[in-house]
This record gives structure tokens, C-alpha cells and sequence, in this order.
């Protein structure tokens, strides 16, 4: 794994996804070191009717417990967040969330453009940035804020994404460091936590 520059300089993992990346999603989760040091913000695409029953199955898998967070909630370390159904996700300076219903962007709220160009304007190059399966172009936009800011952006192996236009979009969009399995991406984490027990 030394393609993988890597350091412990990085405070922030943020992950987007949509359709086909529910089991990628779970694999990654239920791989994490449990001390896994840094918070991971989730922005999935989600049916915005059905509040109860993602986070809980997201938490059974998970190495980490789930939370949606609250409007105003501080981002703490070692923390799993997920976007509310229906809500925009953003990331605001001081390190905290906040929450809206503004119109949606790509068809979609909560928009993974929101909340991974936020979390770029916030953690500029201390950010992870990584985008999943999905059937639209949200997300590209927001993983081409992260390379700006020099963020590593990493996205699934089209090949093996179920629907593979929002990887594609956001390689599109800019030059991503890494296009990577399943497998590969809980390997990179792993190799990332190493870098703060070290």
C-alpha cells in the first residue's frame, strides 16, 4: 500500500453515495479500526419519507455507532455521522453541522455537493474525501472542491459500482488521487489509522 501517501495530518473523513453503494457503505464500516480516530461525515442518498431504519441498519453493521446529527451539533473525533433524509448536511467553520431544507440540488437533499464542499471550505487539505456508487453527478462538483483544496480524493472502481456515473462525474470533474475497490478503500483507512497510533 505505499501508492498511499499518507500522514497523520488528516482531521476528517467525508464519504458520499447513492444508488448500489449501501453494501460498499457497510463493508467500510464494519472493517473500521474501533479506534478509528478521525469523525467520518456521510452523505447518502436516501428515500426522504423513510426516517427510521437506515441509521439503525448502518449501526448494526458498524464497528462504530451511526448518528444523524442534530442542527448545530459540534463534529467530534471517532464519531460516524450520517445526513438526514431530507435534509442538506453542511459543514461549517468551528467544526460543527448545520442542517436546512432549501431546494434540492441534483434531484437530491440531502446533496453530497453541499455537504463534501463544505467539509473542503472547512478541513482544506486535511480532508479525506471519497465517493461511492451512484446513479447521478452529485458529488463530482464537491470532490473537485476537496483536490482544490488540497484534499485526497478518492473514489470506487467504476467497474465495480453498480451504477458508475457519479464516480465517473467527479473523475470528470478533477484529477482524483485514487480510484479504488471496496477492499481497497477500508485498506487505505486502515493504513490511515495506523498513522495516529504510530
Amino acid at each position: 500500500m505505499n501508492k498511499f501517501k499518507l500522514n497523520s495530518k488528516y482531521k476528517a473523513v467525508v464519504i458520499g453515495g447513492s444508488a448500489g453503494s449501501f453494501q460498499g457503505i457497510v463493508k467500510i464500516l464494519s472493517n473500521l479500526p474501533p479506534n478509528f480516530p478521525l469523525p467520518i461525515i456521510m452523505c447518502l442518498h436516501r428515500l426522504k419519507h423513510v426516517r427510521n431504519g437506515f441509521v439503525e441498519a448502518l449501526s448494526l453493521k458498524s464497528i462504530v455507532e451511526v448518528t444523524e446529527p442534530f442542527d448545530k451539533e459540534n463534529i467530534k473525533k471517532g464519531k460516524i455521522y450520517l445526513a438526514p433524509a431530507n435534509y442538506h448536511m453542511s459543514v461549517e467553520l468551528g467544526h460543527y453541522f448545520s442542517l436546512s431544507t432549501e431546494e434540492m440540488i441534483n434531484n437530491s437533499r440531502p446533496a453530497i455537493d453541499i455537504t463534501l464542499g463544505t467539509a473542503a471550505y472547512v478541513y482544506r487539505d486535511k480532508l479525506v474525501g471519497i465517493l461511492l456508487s451512484g446513479a447521478n453527478k452529485d458529488g463530482g462538483l464537491g470532490m473537485k472542491y476537496i483536490k482544490d483544496r488540497g484534499g485526497i480524493t478518492i473514489v470506487q472502481e467504476p467497474s465495480e459500482c453498480m451504477i458508475d456515473t457519479m464516480p465517473r462525474a467527479a473523475m470528470n470533474a478533477t484529477n482524483i488521487d485514487h480510484v479504488l475497490k471496496i477492499d481497497q478503500i477500508v485498506q487505505f483507512l486502515k493504513e490511515l489509522h495506523k498513522h495516529y497510533i504510530s
